[in-house]
């Protein structure tokens, strides 16, 4: 389907050449809170706010760019979860070529509009990334259009790699690198470059637990939702890599609350990867400093929505609890007046009086309540049933 050889470092700094002007030189933050629960100083490389929300225009722009002209009029083609297909579709458009992504079903509408509003024609196909990759390079193949792998290519490889020359600039004091691998053209890339530049970092590879063998196959990281690495990368990552690890939903959904609640970051899945690994102390290495790559931002607003209440749960911040009160007037409003005496937030009320299991002559209630952490939830249920209340926990 496509083929790709490893770049070398003077491939990768032509790249950067080609980047100069296009790309952004994302910065990077020391975080005190992170720093403070890693036990060890964290930096975040904030590739989220490079353009089109992610890392891809790197690797993109770099391929187009390298095509001749004529082959830039026959189109592009690529298949994608979503960073990838808004990359190449900008890029398409400032180099003045025509673009065809094709996504999964099911992609984020905020990826597929974002896809098309770059002026490339979208279909989604397939239920899966590997679906809509056979469809792209079969199209790419009965149209004569050039298609765009998102991962094995050597120029896509090479773009990506210019990552890994920014940091060794602006990071002096480092330890270890945390980068996730999807298809592993960016921790490829990445990882022959600062193997070159620095060749003591220890460097870490994360995947999603949920796109691993015996997982669900489902995961909310879906930048990274491919079932195996290309056998080019993965040749690579096995020589560069000192380790790949694993988090599952549940972590990346804690990283990314964390992340937008403490350094104000809004990070998709895939990008709260690498920092959801190091969160969870799961990158070895010693106590130096260690730092994360959060390679997109394009997260759909409903899933965040989703996540962020998840992870404010896990974090203790939120809960939901089913109780009963009498069926009269001003039960309800007692309850409440109570918890609002124990400086308690009532995000929500439910009233459930056909619920199953409720005595006649009462009515069942959710609350969902906003609170400090899990000391805090565990206090607040027990003050309420030594109020009288039965309480249920539903989150």
């Amino acid at each position: 389907m496509a083929t790709a050889t490893a770049p070398g470092l003077p491939e990768i700094e032509r790249a950067r050449e080609r980047l100069h002007g296009v790309a952004r030189v994302t910065p990077v933050f020391p975080s005190e809170t992170l720093s403070r629960i890693a036990e060890r100083t964290v930096i975040l490389k904030a590739e989220n706010l490079q353009r089109t929300g992610s890392f891809k225009i790197r690797g993109a722009y770099v391929k187009l760019s390298s095509l001749e002209s004529e082959r830039l009029a026959a189109g592009v083609v690529a298949a994608s979860a979503g960073n990838h297909g808004q990359a190449v579709a900008w890029a398409a458009r400032e180099l003045g070529a025509p673009a065809r992504i094709f996504m999964p079903q099911d992609s984020p509408m905020a990826k597929v509009d974002a896809t098309r509003n770059y002026g490339a024609e979208v279909d989604l196909t397939g239920v899966g990334f590997e679906e809509s990759l056979e469809a792209a390079f079969a199209y790419a193949e009965q149209e004569g259009a050039e298609f765009i792998h998102p991962y094995l290519d050597t120029y896509v490889m090479s773009g990506q790699g210019t990552i890994g020359l920014e940091l060794a600039e602006q990071v002096d004091d480092l330890e270890t690198v945390v980068l996730p691998i999807g298809g592993g053209g960016l921790a490829s890339g990445i990882s022959i470059a600062l193997r070159a530049a620095r060749p003591g970092l220890r460097i870490v590879g994360v995947q999603a637990a949920g796109t691993r063998p015996g997982g669900s196959g489902y995961t909310i990281a879906d930048g990274i939702a491919v079932k195996e690495p290309g056998e080019v990368t993965m040749g690579i990552l096995g020589e560069t890599l000192d380790d790949i690890v694993t988090v599952d939903d549940e972590q990346i959904a804690e990283a990314i609350v964390l992340l937008a609640e403490r350094t104000k970051l809004v990070v998709e899945g895939a990008g709260a990867a690498s920092a959801a690994a190091m969160l969870q102390g799961l990158v070895g290495g010693g106590s130096g400093p260690v730092l994360a790559l959060l390679s997109g931002g394009n997260i759909d607003a409903s899933l965040m929505v989703q996540v962020m209440r998840r992870g404010l749960a896990l974090a203790g911040r939120y809960l939901v609890v089913r109780t009963r009160v009498l069926d009269r007037p001003g039960e309800l409003a007692r309850l409440l007046d109570l918890l609002a005496g124990e400086r308690v937030s009532v995000v929500e009320v439910e009233h459930q009086r056909e619920a199953i299991g409720v005595p006649v002559g009462y009515t069942g209630v959710e609350l969902t309540l906003l609170t400090r952490d899990p000391e805090h939830c565990e206090q607040l249920l027990e003050q309420m049933r030594g109020w009288g209340y039965p309480v249920e926990r539903l989150d």
